[in-house]
């Protein structure tokens, strides 16, 4: 006797089916959630119910901002030595680099290019629409035959992909197959992207990598795990803008994050008003100490001993003026390192706080010989320190001045590109 049709057999099926899993809809949902695409659409042959959520189609990019992408794109340079930096850019510091490495370098030239979402912009050569990185194969295929045809090196920032999703949104895919075509590969890390949470936390005392603090702390250790395993995996030259992140890569060489001084010198001394003002400005809080910061700060306000304030949200050109009118710069107070904004704020002249490891500020001195001119405070003794500081402002005074030398002599970008030198002549 011939087999019926797989289809009637199914039809013949429905009506029981259906009778028999209508009870026990919300199991059968978290059930199929698990199974093979194939196998649930059986079951919703069978049963007639429906539960997988149909996801909207992604819109296309506009051809305007394609058009846009395309039209920004900048020439080559024309020098034998080619770099391109992308595709992250935080503070500008991928944008610095490249110009330091033109500057102070013989025979290089360099494009940066960032993937900019929405808010402040920092200068890059190319800003690209973040849609138009992330969403178009159009623009990722051209960018990608720009840079392989025309440069010689790429420095990869923060582990991120320079092509949007071309190759798998895998910076590590795309540093092979650069290499594969004969350019020169070398990656920059800028903090949390390779900064592991346990070992932090070892190192640390103050560490904001806690999870009672940080619901996703696992979620970036895994993140971190993946980043670390596929520099290990690209065995490549890598570099870290700040020096604890040496504590999480050991083989890589510190390239020193740059400010600008000529867009930071201010002619007023700090410390000289009646009520000195103090400013912290965190990017992040709960990586800065912010909460600690505002209590301490709070008190003394409070106290008429000085004024206060914290600053968010506010444009590159408006930190500018708001750290040449300060009088004391309160940085970070949990990371054990430094970055941008206390150089910004060295550079300016001002008494910078902050807390710096023992063992990172003698990293610092080993660059250049230079003692790091930051206030040592932590968590626990913001309001001692600060207390101390305004009752003896001459040495206040003797720490500020010391700061826009040493800033010139590590973070005007003069110092990073003799480290990128080494990359870029090979």
């Amino acid at each position: 006797m011939a087999r019926a049709p797989r289809r009637l057999v199914l039809r013949a099926l429905r009506g029981p089916v259906r009778a028999l899993l209508r009870p026990f809809r919300p199991q059968v949902k978290a059930v199929r959630r698990r199974l093979p695409r194939r196998a649930d659409h059986y079951i919703a042959r069978l049963g007639g119910v429906q539960t997988r959520a149909i996801r909207p189609a992604v819109p296309p990019v506009a051809p305007e901002l394609v058009e846009q992408a395309r039209a920004g794109r900048p020439p080559v340079p024309e020098t034998p030595t080619r770099l391109y930096v992308a595709p992250a850019n935080f503070a500008g510091q991928g944008w610095l680099w490249a110009r330091a490495a033109e500057r102070q370098l013989p025979g290089v030239g360099a494009v940066t290019m960032v993937g900019i979402p929405s808010g402040f912009r920092f200068p890059s050569d190319h800003h690209v629409p973040e849609q138009v990185y992330l969403r178009s194969p159009e623009w990722q295929r051209e960018q990608f035959e720009y840079v392989r045809q025309n440069f010689t090196h790429a420095l990869i920032e923060a582990q991120r992909p320079m092509f949007g999703s071309l190759l798998s949104l895998n910076a590590f895919t795309e540093a092979r197959v650069l290499t594969g075509y004969g350019l020169r590969i070398a990656t920059i890390a800028h903090g949390r992207d390779v900064r592991l949470p346990s070992l932090h936390r070892e190192n640390y005392p103050f560490s904001p990598y806690v999870r009672e603090e940080w619901a996703d702390v696992d979620v970036l250790e895994r993140q971190v795990r993946r980043n670390l395993a596929g520099l290990a995996s690209i065995d490549m030259p890598a570099f870290v803008s700040t020096p604890d992140l040496l504590d999480d890569l050991p083989g890589a060489t510190w390239c020193p994050v740059v400010v600008d001084l000529a867009l930071w010198e201010t002619p007023e001394a700090p410390m000289e008003r009646a009520k000195p003002l103090a400013v912290h400005m965190p990017t992040s809080s709960k990586f800065k100490g912010s909460e600690q910061v505002d209590e301490a700060m709070n008190d003394l306000q409070d106290r008429g001993l000085l004024e206060y304030r914290r600053i968010e949200g506010v444009t590159p050109e408006e930190v500018r003026r708001i750290i040449g009118s300060a009088d004391l710069v309160l940085d970070q107070f949990r990371l054990g390192s430094y970055g941008v904004t206390a150089c910004e704020a060295m550079a300016a002249g001002r008494v910078v706080l902050g807390h710096v490891t023992e063992h990172n500020r003698q990293r610092v001195q080993e660059a250049n010989g230079d003692e790091l001119p930051i206030v040592e405070a932590t968590v626990e003794n913001i309001r001692e320190v600060v207390l101390e500081l305004l009752d003896d402002r001459e040495r206040a005074q003797k720490i500020a001045a010391q700061g826009p030398g040493f800033v010139r002599r590590l973070h005007d970008g003069s110092y990073s590109a003799k480290v990128l030198s080494t990359f870029l002549a090979s």
